[in-house]
């Protein structure tokens, strides 16, 4: 969706963490009003700058009382029905929703034409030239390396094809050993204990199928060879690596079972210089 302005904006209360990073990287900062209480960085850029509440529940009477030329949301961070209540008191919302890396480089694009800010355009360029260097040489390699990311653990939970996270490790040398899984309604459906709902039943209808839930049995099937343990949006830490690393697969045999900075592999944005630079050494390049 294209940013509904016709002038660059003044005000603008972002309720994307990474949108608002990407802001102040992008020499934007000064152009923001209003934050969620889940944007925190930069730190001292942002320390300042009214919170809104959270990207979930966002203080939509004080966001409207702040008079913005324009806020801009996520449709899967934040709600439709406060970016309906922002639009029916007449403030713009520029609705983002990158599921590539493509679409997150064209968002940052997209941000340098509506704010009419070109001298970060070389930044910009440089990200997307970082990018196709990285896909050219995961291309290159003999083989790709199988990867299970978790998100959640009770239950345990990935995510397929069909997302941003799936895409960035597809470009970094990832093969996403859940790719193919759907999610599956109801919960004892997916995790292969009852029969899911059936294509025409109601209760199927409109549900996001794109973060299956799955079993340990069907990680050890999946047979990966590299195992991330991301700090977002559960935060995994060390105490949480023996339950993986007691699994048969080739990841635990070598020791390849890494904790990860969560925000490089779902925050979109300026963020991705840092995921593209950092991600390919844990998918193993340095061992080829």
């Amino acid at each position: 969706m294209e940013a509904p302005v016709t002038q660059p904006p003044r005000r603008v209360v972002s309720l994307v963490p990474s949108v608002t990073e990407s802001l102040f990287d992008l020499n934007l900062g000064d152009r923001l009003v209003g934050i969620t209480d889940y944007c925190v960085f930069p730190a001292e850029g942002v320390k300042n700058l009214p919170r809104m509440g959270g990207t979930k529940n966002p203080d939509v009477a004080r966001i409207i009382a702040l008079k913005p030329d324009l806020v801009i949301a996520n449709r899967e961070e934040n709600h439709q029905e406060h970016v309906d209540a922002l639009r029916q008191a007449g403030i713009p919302v520029w609705v983002t929703f990158p599921r590539t890396v493509a679409d997150a480089i064209n968002l940052l694009w997209n941000i340098m034409h509506v704010f009419d800010e070109p001298v970060m355009v070389p930044r910009v360029r440089l990200i997307e030239q970082t990018y196709d260097w990285v896909l050219r040489l995961s291309e290159n390699r003999e083989k790709p390396t199988r990867v299970f990311v978790p998100i959640w653990l009770d239950p345990l939970m990935t995510f397929n094809a069909d997302t941003y996270c799936h895409d960035l490790l597809r470009a970094c040398g990832g093969l996403n050993v859940f790719a193919d899984r759907e999610r599956r309604y109801p919960l004892k459906a997916d995790l292969g204990t009852a029969e899911p709902y059936a294509a025409d039943d109601p209760r199927a209808a409109g549900r996001d199928t794109r973060y299956p839930r799955v079993t340990l049995d069907e990680v050890t099937a999946a047979q990966p060879d590299v195992i991330l343990l991301p700090s977002e949006p559960f935060a995994f830490t060390e105490a949480h690596i023996p339950l993986f690393a007691a699994l048969d697969v080739p990841a635990a045999r070598h020791g390849r079972i890494k904790l990860v900075d969560g925000s490089l592999l779902t925050w979109h944005g300026t963020r991705l210089a840092q995921a593209l630079n950092s991600l390919p050494a844990l998918l193993g390049w340095d061992e080829d």
